[in-house]
């Protein structure tokens, strides 16, 4: 087994839940051995343990919120503990770096330094002997000394960062991607478009690559097939309201937003559908398959409806005995390019069941589903994530509001053999029920009452 070395990932600092997580998922994409030696929220700094240099390219290179991945030759609380590291670990180093162009770098988060201050910096690491030119543009190799200082240091004087890192530059994330696919600049959106960065975030998550199979049953104008099919994967979408895929049916459509990045080779197709009425297949869930007979998807990504605006709906009829004129007359007119389906009340707690069991029937082994789900930030309203018997719990990323939250909860579809029939039997008892769909959303009633926690009952007297 290869030598693992140490490498320093410079993240975005935003969206700090997502960022470690997203690692971890390209690191199984691209094969990577990877090992996390220290990673903190309050930091964009992630030290990592990787076999190689070309390891720690794959492993950064469609990262969506992560700057660039360093190789680390040393780190501390004082620029003297970083000295000794580098004078300790790296001399056999040096001399591959003596002749070339260099260029030397201050990142300091959060802080500042003075022109004079920088130069004091970058002479004390004099020893390293690098006697080529120094170029400012170009140079083939750059080294940076990373300083992480305390919140509000300036203005508080504080002296000196709280950290140090030192390392040599190896290669750059996906950081463009978000502005290629950028929703201001996109032909087609709808008021409820996710924005390219999470999109792509979540396409990440999924395992997103070539030769995959994904998709999106409530895809609306394709933000989430788009970011899959960036990646590679051919990209399946479906939506209960037809007139969001096709647009106007020239150029604002699905998939004209396809035609716009040139990803039409990654487009599977569109239909109508919903997840209680699909005309994709469900595998029967059992204990003895093969993985794949009956399961084609290897990712399901999606950002259902949250039941704010008005009533979650699927394709339906309250009481079919009391209108039986309704379903005649949409077998008669479903062809028709402006029919519009009827519709029932759905709930919001029954649809994540729904959710669940379609991806547990149509995921091969090891498959992804990556879905948003809204929940409020008090912990006495807060949603629990919802599971399932056949499906792992990856991880779980938020996205902070002002009262709420979202998150985007990753689940692993378990291989048959692995899954306790005891504990689907306990599932399906459980299951939620009831009668409309307010009942079944805790998150809008939450929503229209401001989430405002209810006041708790006074005690009884004795």
């Amino acid at each position: 087994m290869a030598e693992k070395l140490d490498y320093l990932i410079r993240f975005s600092q935003s969206h700090e839940t997502f960022r470690l997580p997203e690692i971890q998922a390209l690191a199984v994409i691209e094969g990577v051995d990877l090992e996390v030696v220290s990673y903190s929220l309050e930091s964009p700094f992630c030290i990592v343990r990787l076999t190689s240099e070309d390891a720690a390219r794959k492993l950064i290179r469609r990262s969506i919120l992560a700057m660039a991945i360093h190789e680390l030759w040393g780190h501390g609380p004082d620029l003297s503990a970083v000295h000794a590291q580098v004078k300790f670990n790296t001399p056999h180093l040096w001399a591959q770096y003596l002749e070339v162009s260099f260029k030397f770098t201050i990142d300091s988060y959060q802080g500042s330094r003075s022109a004079q201050e920088k130069v004091d910096i970058i002479n004390s690491f004099a020893y390293l002997g690098f006697a080529g030119p120094i170029k400012m543009r170009g140079a083939d190799q750059e080294f940076i000394l990373f300083e992480d200082w305390i919140f509000n240091s300036t203005p508080l004087g504080i002296p000196d960062p709280k950290h140090f890192y030192f390392g040599r530059y190896l290669g750059t994330g996906a950081r463009d991607l978000p502005k290629k696919l950028d929703l201001k600049k996109r032909r087609y959106i709808s008021t409820t478009s996710m924005d390219a960065e999470l999109a792509l975030v979540t396409a990440n998550l999924a395992l997103a690559a070539p030769g995959k199979i994904m998709y999106d049953p409530f895809c609306g104008t394709g933000s989430f097939p788009i970011a899959c099919a960036q990646f590679g994967a051919v990209a399946f979408g479906s939506d209960i309201d037809g007139r969001s895929i096709r647009g106007d049916e020239k150029k604002k459509t699905l998939r004209g937003n396809f035609e716009q990045y040139g990803l039409v080779g990654c487009l599977g197709g569109v239909f109508t559908a919903d997840l209680t009425n699909t005309p994709i297949r469900k595998a029967a869930l059992r204990y003895d398959g093969d993985g794949v007979t009956g399961r084609v998807f290897d990712g399901i990504v999606c950002d259902p409806p949250y039941g704010v605006r008005e009533g979650l709906r699927v394709l339906g009829v309250r009481d079919p005995e009391k209108c039986p004129w309704v379903i005649t007359k949409g077998k008669e007119m479903y062809k028709q390019a402006d029919f519009i389906p009827p519709r029932k009340p759905y709930g919001f707690l029954a649809m994540l069941d729904d959710i669940l069991q379609f991806s547990a029937q149509t995921l091969v082994d090891n498959g992804r589903v990556s879905f948003w789900m809204p929940t409020a930030n008090d912990e006495d309203q807060e949603m629990p994530v919802p599971a399932h018997p056949y499906l792992e719990t990856l991880s779980v990323c938020t996205q902070v509001f002002n009262k709420w939250s979202r998150r985007l909860i990753t689940y692993r579809r378990i291989p048959d053999a692995e899954v306790d029939p005891e504990a689907m039997k306990a599932y399906e008892a459980n299951k939620a029920v009831g009668k409309t769909a307010d009942e079944l959303n805790p998150f809008r009633k939450a929503y229209f009452e401001g989430f405002q926690t209810p006041p708790t009952p006074a005690t009884p007297p004795n």
